[in-house]
């Protein structure tokens, strides 16, 4: 096994703009391991997926000890470098955003998303440099996200949203961010003005109706993300399945699931 630094020094290297790094997001060790199984080169927890398959919702409700207890079950489960999705850190201060990173790099990740959502941009941009001194201070080159959610939330006027997302984005590279993630815009000509306008790996969502990996490789996109999706897709089956026994008696809608043969399988991979 590669140590973390190395790890982390990998997982920094496999952000290049024109050719993405893919991440279709895990949240349980069998969905890790499913994702791995399918070629992915890294694994990206989703927060949403995280709280919900702990019977929590998302945004900033999940405690710090269950979501990074999370981290570290995908992380022994998988041979490939972990980022992991810390919302806006699950601490209210500065300090405590330390004490997460601390935490989430002992849980064996080598990258963090972290999110302004309703914050400030001067508290996110805190909150980043807390991250950045944490993880230097403990000698490892955490790949740090920065999540900008101007498009997400609408925020401000939509003729200066622009402007507005790339002033946040060289405030949190200046504080020590190593990327940035805008999620809420898959519109080609936005994409590629932030692509520009970005001075570091700029990460995308994408979700039913998004361009194909191929179309926002060609924008210069240096990572793609699927966020909750693939969650909301899994527990949607669950639904539908349900419903449909429940109420039809049958169980067509079971037909594309994965045997039980290969969910062993998946589960008795060593590690």
């Amino acid at each position: 096994m590669t140590s973390l630094h190395d790890r982390a020094r990998h997982f920094r290297s496999l952000h290049v703009p024109g050719h993405p790094l893919v991440l279709p997001n895990a949240w349980d060790v069998a969905s890790a391991r499913i994702i791995a199984a399918a070629g992915a080169s890294a694994m990206a927890t989703t927060s949403a997926g995280v709280a919900w398959a702990l019977g929590a919702a998302d945004g900033d409700r999940l405690d710090r000890a269950s979501a990074v207890g999370q981290v570290a079950a995908i992380a022994a489960a998988v041979d490939l470098p972990v980022t992991a999705d810390v919302e806006g850190g699950f601490e209210s201060d500065e300090d405590g955003v330390a004490g997460t990173v601390r935490a989430v790099l002992a849980a064996g990740a080598v990258g963090i998303n972290i999110e302004d959502g309703t914050r400030s941009p001067a508290e996110h941009v805190r909150r980043i440099g807390a991250a950045r001194a944490a993880a230097d201070a403990e000698g490892v080159p955490l790949f740090i996200n920065a999540r900008i959610d101007t498009y997400l939330a609408g925020l401000g006027d939509r003729a200066g949203r622009l402007e507005e997302t790339l002033k946040r984005a060289a405030d949190c590279l200046a504080a020590g961010a190593d990327g940035v993630f805008v999620p809420g815009v898959v519109a080609p000509e936005i994409v590629s003005a932030l692509v520009k306008g970005v001075d570091a790996p700029l990460n995308v969502l994408v979700g039913h109706g998004a361009p194909a990996v191929a179309e926002l490789a060609g924008l210069g996109v240096a990572r793609i993300s699927a966020g909750s999706s693939i969650a909301q897709a899994a527990h949607g089956l669950v639904r539908d399945a349900a419903r449909e026994l429940l109420t039809e008696g049958t169980c067509e809608r079971l037909a594309d699931g994965s045997t039980y043969g290969e969910m062993n399988a998946l589960m008795s991979v060593p590690r």
